[in-house]
């Protein structure tokens, strides 16, 4: 296999998974984003804006899916011009440590989300709006996977072109 042909295989890969990052993140931000509740004996409105641990999930999705929006432009233009739109080693770089960095972050927000919710679970009978956070940081750990993923890709790239 010659270079270019594994380096379009290689960009073709990362823009698939910055294009199932952008779908599962789109998706945990809709489910955090609608999910609320009221008490049916009190009245009381409860909305995931309301919990700290949420909001810090719904921050990192929002950050992560900026980032993940930007490198999704830069994928596309890449697979479609054979060129990148960053050329220098700082590009590659930028990706790289991009990548890293993002993915850490969403692990964090999905953790945040997923704890809350095991720790909710043991003190509160189980309802609708725990379930949507759940799945919503279920969402967003998948997500996570394919920014590890995308920065596995991009790891590959690194070597060849910063020693050049």
């Amino acid at each position: 296999m010659d270079s270019t042909n594994s380096s379009s295989t290689i960009s073709i890969s990362v823009l698939l998974l910055r294009v199932l990052t952008f779908i599962f993140l789109l998706i945990a931000l809709i489910f955090i984003a609608i999910n609320r509740v009221t008490d049916d004996y009190t009245g009381d409105k409860l909305e995931s804006k309301d919990v700290y641990a949420y909001r810090y999930m719904i921050s990192t999705i929002v950050i992560g899916f900026a980032y993940n929006l930007l490198q999704l432009a830069f994928s596309i233009f890449t697979v479609v011009s054979g060129k990148r739109v960053l050329r220098s080693d700082g590009g590659y770089l930028f990706d790289f440590f991009g990548d890293k960095i993002i993915s850490y972050f969403l692990i964090s927000g999905s953790t945040a989300g997923l704890s809350l919710n095991v720790e909710l679970r043991r003190e509160l009978p189980s309802n609708t709006f725990f379930h949507k956070a759940n799945v919503s940081a279920s969402l967003l750990l998948v997500g996570f996977l394919f920014t590890a993923t995308a920065s596995i890709f991009t790891s590959f790239a690194l070597p060849k072109k910063t020693n050049n």
